[in-house]
């Protein structure tokens, strides 16, 4: 494998939160989180994550920019150094890279109708987040400004938001447990929550994260036993630990099913185009969707699909209970997937690497290639890397104070901030709506990295540079 090279777009791109790097043959890999700047020539084999990594790399990202900005000036040669001269001097910029010919143009829903689009808008909630990546309402909790939202921050903390303003302490501490890189835009660190559907009687919840080797851990906690707002740092058991090969495709999210099972979905690995072949293997729980009967002794991944690149926030439908997974694409496409509550059991092939969204999968050749797809779950809807790079899953909108968006699913692009929605009826996607010039006529939205659902089912943005929003009515 070639040299690469690192590329200015801005983004999560191809997995959860990375940079793009195109190798010198013109193919695109991806990087999770090497702290590689633009335009920096790269090795793609040091994408494999890395056995040990350095202590002083786990700090908070905020942390490492306030110790940045504390070094003290350069002095003496370092100072200033002599301008370069001759061939040195300037270099000819370099062409761009053709555009990758296998990505159709652009090709978006039809906007969302006048009538529907007057009516609603976001309001900011917040902007005292540091690299969030989800927040969850705690089953039980009361609604309104008294209701606690649980706001998950990949650097180890959940946060406790109640109405506008966040609580002085944590609810959760695990910065000293997780992997955070100095690097933005990694894919490792606290990843995942969810409380146990009877949390207000047993306290118990789960949480998904990289640990300090970069290797996911499912793990149950509970609540403090003298105060209700803050969890014991002692966990209860150990549900899962998966060996992760790459700094990349970590997925993990979690949420509980209608069924009362806990979902984990995982991604393929890392690296880029399944090298290990892991989401097809069915040895490996990489590129898996598995659920967990938590209420047992001895809880044991029950693997009912298989075929998943990089799920990028899934939820169940409060009404009918219905699946929504948003895959993260690789060269071309970005997809969601729906499966009905019926089907939950599987067995379900979600396609990759064979297929990528509704498409037969070219690989690295960016072909256009035949393949079996007898047997693969069909997504719901997709779209081209010429609109995004990187779906962010929302939720099925069943509110209270919105009633005319009852069943709508709403999802983004981490890098665009696309915001669309469809329906779910009669087995396909109706109502396709784009709600961009609606919602967001500024575009001053960006890095969506996850939607967020209140006591009452209202619909928040997460954004990842800080701002919460609140879907409303005008």
């Amino acid at each position: 494998m070639g040299s690469a090279s690192i590329s200015n777009r801005q983004g999560r791109n191809d997995d959860n939160y990375p940079r793009r790097v195109t190798e010198t043959n013109g193919v695109d890999v991806f990087l999770g989180d090497l702290g590689c700047r633009p335009g920096e020539v790269i090795d793609p084999g040091a994408m494999k994550k890395t056995p040990r990594i350095a202590a002083a790399l786990t700090l908070p990202l905020f942390l490492l920019a306030a110790a940045e900005a504390q070094q003290p000036p350069k002095v003496g040669a370092q100072a200033q150094q002599p301008p370069k001269a001759g061939a040195e001097a300037q270099q000819p910029p370099k062409p761009p890279k053709p555009p990758n010919p296998a990505v159709p143009p652009p090709n978006p829903p039809p906007a969302v109708p006048a009538a529907l689009a007057d009516k609603f808008k976001v309001e900011l909630v917040t902007r005292e987040t540091t690299l969030a990546v989800g927040m969850v309402a705690a089953p039980g909790e009361p609604s309104g400004p008294k209701g606690r939202l649980f706001v998950l921050e990949k650097r180890g903390l959940v946060r406790l938001l109640r109405g506008k303003t966040f609580d002085a302490e944590p609810f959760l501490d695990l910065t000293s447990k997780v992997i955070v890189k100095k690097a933005d835009n990694g894919e490792q660190g606290l990843l995942g929550l969810a409380f146990h559907p009877r949390w207000k009687k047993n306290g118990r919840f789960f949480v998904n994260f990289t640990d300090l080797q970069g290797d996911t851990r499912v793990v149950e906690m509970k609540v403090d036993a003298k105060n209700p707002n803050r969890a014991d740092p002692n966990p209860v058991r150990e549900l899962l630990f998966v060996d992760q090969p790459y700094a990349n495709h970590n997925a993990g999210h979690l949420a509980f099913g209608p069924d009362g099972k806990l979902y984990v979905l995982f991604g393929d690995g890392g690296s880029a185009d399944d090298p290990q072949g892991n989401s097809q293997n069915p040895k490996s729980l990489l590129g898996k969707m598995t659920r967990f009967d938590v209420d047992s002794k001895t809880p044991t991944p029950d693997v009912v699909g298989k075929g998943l690149r990089n799920p990028w926030r899934y939820t169940f439908d409060r009404k009918t209970g219905n699946l929504y997974i948003a895959d993260v694409g690789q060269r071309v496409w970005e997809w969601v997937t729906v499966v009905p509550k019926a089907k939950l059991g599987g067995p379900h092939n979600f396609g990759w690497n064979i297929t990528e969204g509704q498409h037969c999968f070219g690989g690295k050749t960016d072909a256009t290639v035949d393949c079996k797809k007898d047997g693969v779950y069909v997504p719901a809807i997709d779209y081209a890397h010429s609109e995004g790079c990187s779906i962010t899953g929302g939720f099925v909108y069943r509110g209270k104070a919105l009633p005319e968006l009852d069943g709508l699913y709403f999802f983004t692009d981490y890098c665009t901030a696309i915001l669309r929605s469809f329906r779910w009826k009669g087995g396909k996607a109706v109502d396709s709506w784009d709600w961009k010039a609606a919602l967001d006529p500024e575009s001053t939205l960006a890095k969506l990295a996850a939607f967020g659902e209140d006591a009452d089912g209202e619909l928040y943005l997460v954004s990842h540079e800080g701002p919460i929003y609140k879907l409303v009515r005008k």
